[in-house]
């Protein structure tokens, strides 16, 4: 049984940052590659950033270029979030998803995902 779980979310100040984690277990994680989606209230989930099985491929939606970064231990079985200089549009619950087969930016080539983290920017 794959199981993802996601940690590191809160409530923080504009400009703050907070790392998320991933922590995985029930297969090989060093052959999955991973994702970071976020779903906003009211709005459709979104992909955020993404690393491959190996971690040395990562990609990011626009908005987060230059503030998030995606990195991975295979060695822990973990994926990482690290979030800087968080603005109020970064507040979402943050899911994390693996991916057996396929390094993508779309929700739907992801097999598992966890339950999400919830991040909140106050201004």
């Amino acid at each position: 049984q794959v199981q993802l779980v996601e940690s590191g979310g809160g409530l923080v100040q504009v400009g703050d940052s907070l790392r998320l984690f991933c922590a995985t277990s029930g297969h090989t994680f060093s052959n999955f590659h991973m994702g970071w989606f976020r779903q906003a209230p009211g709005k459709e989930r979104e992909f955020v950033a993404r690393i491959s099985s190996g971690g040395t491929s990562t990609s990011y939606v626009d908005s987060v270029k230059g503030r998030f970064t995606v990195s991975r231990d295979n060695a822990k079985n973990t994926v990482y979030l690290q979030m800087n200089s968080l603005k109020p549009e970064d507040t979402a619950v943050y899911y994390c998803a693996a991916s057996p087969y396929y390094y993508s930016t779309r929700g739907a080539d992801y097999v598992y995902w966890g339950q999400g983290t919830q991040v909140t920017v106050s201004s």
